[in-house]
């Protein structure tokens, strides 16, 4: 059984109605919370992940508050009365094994949550590397007067990578800031309400090398996976900055590595990686042109309850029988726009 693209969930008709859905979710190190208005209409069972098989078990609805966790596939054979699927993160990439994307199941992720967070750390990331706030950094810790002349972020030229709904309102934050921005995205085109000029992915190698920042918020998939390969990082100005808040296997790391052993770009900021935590052993740590987060471009100081207010509003929406809003296209691995990017 294959599933379209898009799937739209709503309480099925196998449900009787005068059963209470039964929602489990899965609870990792931090304890779920945000979950009153749901249990007045529904059975929750919070287990951990040895518990999943049993408490999917003729679930209606699973919840995975513990987003990175990998226990959803060995259990899925206990999920045939399973109907809707939400994750709290934006990537489900890790996710969209054969035997979920081939389902009826729904998938819904935490859409438009991450948005201000990600733009603003963007932000931040091009203000460290323009005005060397880390080498004021080294300085005081040096005692030095390193008085020096920076970079304006104002006229600078920076390519979004990803046209979805974090890199839209990173485009409009960086506008602006009064930043020039592009986009790229699955589809090239003219006249985008936020980009202006949208250049299709596939051509990052030509297009590289005139922009001041590289910014990666794309989501992982088949056809992005390695797209900032050797080629295009050979292709960026010496003077640019590369900035991904995207998903690690976006970039070939030996060729990143390379390319900033070699001064062929200024630096780069990093929040995710091909392999987390990333290894003590990568040349990338001990790289002064090099920031490193641990994957925390989205962890804002409200993120916990929005994303708890989120599915709390998608219960209640599909407890009435309506369509769950943003579904992802199972199929390409992120909500799509009308265009058909990514809304990652």
């Amino acid at each position: 059984m294959t599933s379209s693209n898009l799937t739209s969930s709503t309480p099925s008709s196998s449900t009787p109605a005068d059963r209470r859905p039964i929602v489990a979710v899965l609870v990792g190190d931090r304890p779920v919370i945000g979950l009153e208005r749901v249990a007045a209409l529904a059975d929750i069972r919070e287990t951990d992940a040895a518990g999943l098989p049993a408490a999917i078990d003729g679930a209606d609805v699973l919840y995975l508050w513990d987003f990175f966790s990998g226990a959803l596939e060995p259990a899925w054979q206990h999920a045939g009365s399973l109907q809707w699927l939400h994750v709290a993160a934006a990537g489900v990439d890790k996710l969209l094994f054969p035997g979920l994307v081939n389902s009826p199941v729904t998938v819904t992720n935490a859409h438009g949550v991450f948005d201000r967070p990600m733009a603003e750390y963007v932000l931040g990331a091009m203000l460290f590397a323009a005005k060397g706030f880390g080498q004021t950094r080294d300085f005081q810790r040096q005692l030095v007067w390193g008085r020096r002349t920076t970079r304006n972020i104002a006229g600078s030229r920076v390519l979004v990578v990803g046209t979805g709904s974090i890199g839209r309102c990173t485009a409009r934050l960086l506008t602006a800031a009064g930043a020039r921005v592009d986009g790229a995205g699955r589809n090239a085109r003219t006249n985008d309400p936020d980009f202006g000029t949208v250049h299709a992915s596939s051509d990052l190698a030509a297009l590289a090398g005139g922009y001041d920042y590289l910014v990666l918020v794309a989501p992982l998939t088949p056809q992005t996976n390695g797209m900032v390969s050797a080629a295009v990082l050979d292709a960026m100005a010496s003077t640019s900055v590369l900035i991904n808040v995207g998903r690690g296997k976006l970039v070939d790391e030996a060729a990143l590595v390379r390319v900033l052993d070699n001064g062929g770009i200024a630096g780069a900021v990093l929040d995710t990686f091909a392999v987390e935590p990333l290894p003590p052993s990568s040349p990338l740590w001990g790289m002064d042109q090099v920031l490193i987060s641990p994957h925390m471009a989205s962890d804002a100081d409200s993120w916990l309850d929005d994303l708890a207010l989120q599915f709390e509003r998608n219960f209640l929406t599909w407890h009435a029988g309506k369509a769950l809003p943003h579904p992802v296209d199972k199929m390409l691995g992120y909500v799509p726009t009308s265009s058909g990017d990514s809304r990652q």
